[in-house]
């Protein structure tokens, strides 16, 4: 039965309230396998607005009719590019009424392309401008470097009609595209060509598609990994051993950050980070492959965990996510990982996401246990 939330409508819906932005802004640095941006300025923006009396509804897959419109937000570019240039916050919300006016169609709810990073708060903030609520789900279940590789595309409807705006006020709309791998490409280039990231809104899906193609309850999943984290510290509990237990998780390797080697390239962070064991439990060197994102660890040479299961490199005492434009020489890390959602491990999805995807043709996807 429906009650009466904090936003003060009768709904099912979840109004979510400023004391809800640290965690979640945990929890998605740490489901943004390294990518996704750094949600921390996300989230300040998102705290003002709330504070300056934004409402932003949080809706399950199951509230909203068929036949509503959904669009998809959220940045593309390369999460480096971040730390020196930052958004003006508008971007996506520009985007989005490009593809409403485009399409002819007003959108009823906003959903996360990607929960991981600083993509779980771009529907939040858009949200808050347009007065919309946002879907707890989105298309990867984590982070991936490219548009192509969410499940509204391998499942959905290819790629149409997509917007991209920068901080300048310049917006590009994309038409008649072929598929989505052609988008990512003209894409990326428009991103490089506006300074290294925009913010992007897709064409608007049904929510009858929405329903079928999203991977379901991922804010929900979010904010209770960061809820996870901040308790644990707050009452001095291994951290890690609390967010390996609430995510099916396991803790692959212990060790100090040797090397990073990082170049912006195409649009994408590339490189790789090499660490030093702790103990011989877990092996002695270890190394991952970057693309934004972690892709594959391999540890003593033998690969131990690869795309799309999920690798997180956290803070040993803290817990804290570091995200792969955060790496340094001499941080002292665990590398966890987790199963990705049954979505994106299928054959139909493992050619878009799988480790051959990413130029790994050695490599055969071997899931991690659920």
């Amino acid at each position: 039965m429906a009650t009466r939330n904090p936003c003060g409508d009768f709904t099912m819906m979840y109004c979510l309230k400023e004391s809800d932005l640290q965690p979640l802004s945990i929890g998605a640095a740490l489901l943004g396998t390294g990518g996704g941006g750094n949600p921390y300025i996300g989230m300040l923006r998102a705290r003002e607005m709330i504070r300056g009396g934004a409402k932003v509804e949080i809706a399950s897959l199951d509230e909203l009719p068929d036949d509503a419109w959904v669009g998809r937000v959220g940045s593309i570019g390369a999460p480096v590019v971040g730390i020196e240039k930052l958004s003006e916050g508008g971007e996506c919300f520009r985007a989005l009424r490009a593809i409403e006016e485009a399409a002819g169609v007003r959108m009823s709810a906003l959903i996360a392309a990607e929960i991981g990073g600083a993509n779980a708060m771009a529907p939040i903030i858009t949200a808050a401008k347009a007065g919309l609520p946002v879907i707890d789900g989105d298309g990867m279940g984590r982070a991936f470097p490219e548009v192509q590789m969410t499940t509204f595309s391998i499942y959905g409807p290819q790629a149409s009609l997509t917007a991209l705006a920068d901080d300048k006020g310049n917006v590009v709309l994309l038409r008649e595209l072929q598929d989505s791998r052609w988008l990512e490409r003209f894409a990326r280039t428009v991103a490089v060509d506006m300074g290294g990231g925009a913010g992007a809104a897709g064409a608007p899906l049904s929510m009858e598609v929405v329903r079928i193609t999203a991977v379901p309850d991922t804010v929900t999943l979010a904010l209770k990994i960061g809820e996870t984290v901040l308790d644990a510290r707050q009452k001095r509990l291994n951290v890690i051993e609390r967010v390996v237990d609430l995510t099916a998780g396991r803790i692959f390797f212990t060790g100090k950050i040797t090397d990073v080697r990082r170049e912006l390239t195409g649009g994408f962070a590339r490189g790789h980070a090499l660490l030093s064991g702790f103990d011989q439990w877990s092996g002695s060197e270890a190394r991952i492959a970057i693309q934004n994102e972690n892709l594959v660890l391999w540890i003593d040479g033998e690969p131990a965990i690869m795309v799309p299961d999920l690798i997180m490199n956290l803070e040993i005492d803290t817990g804290e996510p570091i995200t792969t434009e955060m790496l340094r020489f001499g941080q002292r890390v665990a590398v966890i990982g987790m199963p990705a959602h049954p979505l994106m491990k299928s054959d139909r999805a493992l050619e878009v996401v799988g480790p051959q995807a990413f130029g790994y043709p050695e490599l055969t996807f071997t899931p991690l246990a659920a």
